[in-house]
């Protein structure tokens, strides 16, 4: 459960960044100002949100057991 939460995060983090980076509001990559990284940033930041939502809802299931 908590593996999913970390991972979450991350992934929350990572994509995150990529959007800075694609939008060009973060410089000093190769990333940035290339639009396609803002969209896979997005991409990465809803996956984030879809295991941190999961691990939220087993620990409120273990929590009712």
């Amino acid at each position: 459960m908590w593996v999913r939460g970390v991972v979450g995060v991350l992934f929350c983090l990572i994509g995150c960044v990529w959007i800075a980076q694609g939008t060009g509001v973060l410089g000093g990559s190769m990333m940035s100002g290339h639009g396609q990284y803002a969209v896979l940033g997005a991409i990465v930041v809803l996956i984030g949100l879809a295991l941190l939502w999961w691990a939220w809802r087993i620990r409120g299931r273990r929590g009712n057991g």
